[in-house]
């Protein structure tokens, strides 16, 4: 499977997490992102994306583990992979086809977001 989680890089960038290799991605509160949360598994393939000014898919990651014992608060070890050679800005996203189904343009705030293969590679750009 993967996700798409969104990040305000002023708060927590790519960078920084490649800085340091894995981190706890938790902390999330919709219901809906919660529950794309849960169903991580590991080895699901992420990719990292910047909000505020930058609207931009930024990295990879994949998931290590997750812990999801506390429902309502589950905790997902992530793994940093690479940046992206040529980030995707959210107009340019918006303009695919591939994603007018997807919640990243249907449902702006979510903040964990399922991506097909096809998507998923899109944002990587191969």
């Amino acid at each position: 499977m993967n996700y798409l989680l969104k990040t305000e890089p002023g708060a927590y960038s790519f960078a920084d997490l490649e800085r340091e290799k894995t981190t706890i991605w938790d902390g999330v509160t919709n219901p809906v992102a919660v529950k794309n949360l849960r169903g991580m598994k590991p080895g699901d393939r992420l990719v990292i994306y910047h909000t505020g000014d930058e609207k931009l898919a930024v990295g990879t990651a994949i998931v290590a583990d997750v812990d999801s014992s506390d429902a309502k608060n589950p905790r997902v070890r992530i793994k940093a992979g690479k940046g992206i050679s040529q980030p995707l800005s959210l107009s340019d996203i918006k303009q695919n086809k591939k994603f007018s189904d997807s919640a990243l343009v249907r449902q702006g705030r979510l903040s964990v977001v399922p991506l097909s293969d096809e998507q998923y590679k899109i944002l990587l750009g191969e």
